[in-house]
């Protein structure tokens, strides 16, 4: 599927490409598919285990945001970094700026203040490695062009034993680490009647439970409609869990918690993801096969 040429700025607020091959395979890879790509992230200042000092990670956000020409800004990969740099974003600048910011992971962080004040943003994929890697994936590039092409967009999830809803909001959230880090400071969002969605790796089922209990007892699960548990992967069970799986924290969480939790959305530290839209509205429709989304930015 073709889609029209676009500006793209790359920026990395956290951290460094471990494989500069891959990572410049990455930036070519968007450049065969016609766009123009402006690399902030190009001088190579590696700043012990972040992609630059703090002043100069921000100063890339800041000029991708204030470039004339870009349209889309991508994050060149996770880690961590932006927590470091919260205090000094010019969010109102960015939020003003009109363009669309892509990534996860720790990137949740950038999100979640543009979404603040009032910007929306895009959960998608990263240079390194949804873009840079060998074998890439179609479903994470197809459905990323779709849903920067298209003012909205429809999927199926194959996804049985949830519980059946229809429920209509706005959809933010992303990395569940990150998401609870921030909570009851500025850069958290308040949201009312959204759709919630989350997702981490290497994180145990109790540190996930933890984590999501973090946002229960601050109230902010109790607000929303539904809450969609996507990709959690790269943790290991022990002996000493004695049956306290992945399973079970969910179905604790489905007792405990007031709000619906669904499982399965494809969308995490994972080959093929979709790109949602931290900020835009969607519909939300679950039955006894799985479940659909229906969303708009």
């Amino acid at each position: 599927m073709k889609f029209q040429s676009r500006q793209i700025a790359i920026v990395a607020p956290s951290g460094y490409a471990t494989d500069h091959a891959a990572y410049q395979r990455g930036l070519q890879r968007l450049r065969e598919q016609g766009h123009r790509v402006q690399d902030f992230s190009a001088d190579g200042s590696r700043y012990q285990r972040f992609a630059a000092t703090d002043a100069g990670r921000i100063a890339q956000l800041h000029a991708a945001a204030m470039h004339p020409e870009v349209e889309i800004v991508i994050a060149l990969r996770g880690g961590y970094g932006l927590s470091r740099l919260l205090p000094d974003i010019d969010f109102p600048m960015l939020a003003r700026s009109g363009k669309l910011f892509v990534g996860h992971s720790d990137f949740t962080a950038l999100q979640m203040g543009l979404l603040a004040h009032g910007a929306s943003s895009l959960a998608g994929p990263m240079i390194c490695d949804d873009f840079s890697r060998d074998d890439i994936s179609d479903v994470t590039q197809s459905h990323f062009w779709q849903a920067v092409s298209e003012s909205s967009f429809h999927v199926r999830v194959k996804a049985p034993g949830n519980p059946q809803l229809t429920v209509e909001g706005l959809l933010w959230g992303g990395n569940l680490a990150m998401l609870s880090h921030l909570a009851g400071t500025r850069w958290m969002p308040e949201i009312n009647n959204g759709i919630l969605f989350v997702e981490d790796i290497n994180e145990h089922p109790y540190r996930v439970e933890r984590m999501l209990l973090q946002l229960a007892h601050a109230g902010v699960l109790s607000r929303q409609r539904a809450l969609l548990l996507g990709d959690f992967s790269g943790y290991r069970l022990t002996e000493y869990d004695n049956g306290y799986d992945f399973v079970a924290m969910v179905n604790f969480l489905r007792a405990y918690l007031g709000v619906p939790v669904l499982t399965g959305l494809p969308f995490g530290h994972t080959r093929d993801k979709l790109s949602l839209p931290v900020g835009g509205r969607c519909r939300l429709a679950s039955d006894a096969d799985g479940f659909s989304l229906h969303c708009s930015r």
